[in-house]
C-alpha cells in the first residue's frame, strides 16, 4: 500500500506481523542496524507538509501500519496489510533481541517511566539486558548536538535495538539520522509505548481497541490535545479514499 502526500510516496514495505518479526530477527542476527517506522492518520497529515519529517520517512527501512484507518484504506486498494501499532511491538521485539543475545536501549519520556519500563521488560523477557536508557530534556532537538552525542553513546554501548518513544517527528527524525551515526543498532519508533508498559499512561481498555474505538477514547481522555489532531485526520481521508480507489482499479 501506498501514499502520496503531495511530494512524497510513502509506502508500507512490511505488511504482516511475521513478516516484520523475520526482518528484525534477521538484522538483529547480522549486527545491522534499521528503522523502523509505525505509520498512522496523524504521520500522514504531517507529511503533506513537513519535508524534513517526509525526508526522515523515505530513510526508513521498514514502514508498518499503525491505525485501523490505515489498514482499511489498505483493504480497499486490495492491498491488505496487518495492524501493528508501535506499542504492541515491544515485548515481541525484546524477546527476538533477547533470543540473538542482543541488548536493548531506549530513548525518551522520562526517567522515571523508563526505568518502569527497564524493570517490566527485563522481568517479563528472560535474558534480555538494557544497556542504555535516556531521557532528553525539554526541547529536544534531533538535529542537534545533544542528540549527536546519544546516538554515538548508542553505538558504543552495543544495544541492538533502541526503541524511540519520543512521539513523532521526532523519534523518526532521530532515526534516519541514527542510519548514520548508529549504523549497527535498529531503532523502532514506537510513541507512547514505553510510557503504557512502566504505568505512567493509560492505554485503552482491550475491549474499546476490539471495537476500533480507541481513537474516541483518546480524544475523550485528552479532548484538547487530540480533537484538533483527530479532526485534521478526518479531513484528509476522502483523498486518501480516493488514492485507495485508483489503487485498486490499477490492480
Amino acid at each position: 500500500m501506498q501514499f502520496s502526500m503531495g511530494e512524497s510516496q510513502i509506502k508500507i514495505n512490511t505488511p504482516t506481523r511475521s513478516a516484520l518479526m523475520d526482518a528484525v530477527r534477521a538484522s538483529l542476527a547480522a549486527r545491522r542496524g534499521f528503522a523502523l517506522a509505525t505509520l498512522n492518520l496523524d504521520h500522514l497529515v504531517q507529511l503533506r507538509t513537513d519535508a524534513t519529517f517526509a525526508a526522515a520517512y523515505a530513510a526508513q527501512d521498514i514502514v508498518v501500519a499503525d491505525g485501523r484507518p490505515v489498514v482499511w484504506l489498505s483493504r480497499l486498494a486490495k492491498q491488505p496489510v496487518e495492524l501493528l501499532p508501535g506499542s504492541d511491538l515491544v515485548l515481541p521485539l525484546c524477546t527476538i533481541a533477547a533470543a540473538e543475545g542482543r541488548t536493548i536501549a531506549m530513548v525518551g519520556s522520562t526517567e522515571t517511566a523508563l526505568g518502569d519500563a527497564a524493570a517490566h521488560l527485563t522481568s517479563a523477557v528472560p535474558g534480555l539486558t538494557v544497556a542504555y536508557a535516556h531521557a532528553p530534556a525539554m526541547g529536544f532537538d534531533p538535529d542537534g548536538a545533544a542528540a549527536a552525542d546519544i546516538l554515538r553513546d548508542l553505538e558504543a554501548s552495543g544495544a541492538g535495538l533502541c526503541f524511540l518513544a519520543l512521539g513523532a517527528p521526532k523519534q523518526e527524525r532521530l532515526a534516519a539520522r541514527g542510519r548514520k551515526l548508529a549504523p549497527s543498532v535498529g531503532f523502532a519508533s514506537i510513541g507512547a509505548g514505553l510510557d503504557f508498559l512502566s504505568g505512567h499512561q493509560r492505554r485503552a481498555p482491550s475491549a474499546v481497541r476490539a471495537l476500533a474505538l480507541e481513537w474516541l477514547w483518546r480524544a475523550l481522555s485528552s479532548p484538547r490535545r487530540m480533537v484538533p489532531r483527530y479532526r485534521r485526520c478526518f479531513a484528509i481521508l476522502p483523498g486518501l479514499t480516493a488514492q485507495a480507489l485508483r489503487q485498486r482499479r490499477k490492480g
